[in-house]
């Protein structure tokens, strides 16, 4: 499946809305909208294509991003979510592909200067 820039707005809105749902007192435009696009659009450009697994690392960044205070733990975090998910679908032959990219994502991340 292509993800289309609808799969990315679909996912980061669906986050979001859940994300304002909980927090009252956030502002439509707060940093960490911004901050939840990029790591979406970052899932997209490293070969992430799932669109459930869009949502659920989406929700999940948010959730970590406020637990940990900074992007790039919340992304490590959400990675090792996203690796442990696909390794309970073991037995789809797609996921190796993902298993390698969620792999690769995380090495990135862990390279990153903070």
């Amino acid at each position: 499946m292509h993800v289309t820039s609808q799969t990315i707005e679909g996912a980061c809105a669906f986050a979001w809305r859940n994300y304002l749902l909980l927090h009252n007192g956030i502002s439509e435009n707060d940093a960490r909208r911004s901050a939840l696009y990029r790591y979406v659009v970052n899932l997209r450009d490293t070969g992430e294509d799932d669109f459930d697994l869009l949502q659920i690392a989406a929700v999940a960044y948010l959730k970590k991003l406020d637990e940990l205070h900074d992007d790039r733990s919340a992304r490590l975090a959400v990675d090792q979510i996203l690796a442990e998910r696909l390794e309970s679908r073991i037995a789809q032959p797609v996921t190796s592909l993902q298993a390698s990219n969620t792999k690769r994502r995380s090495e990135q991340h862990g390279r990153q200067i903070r």
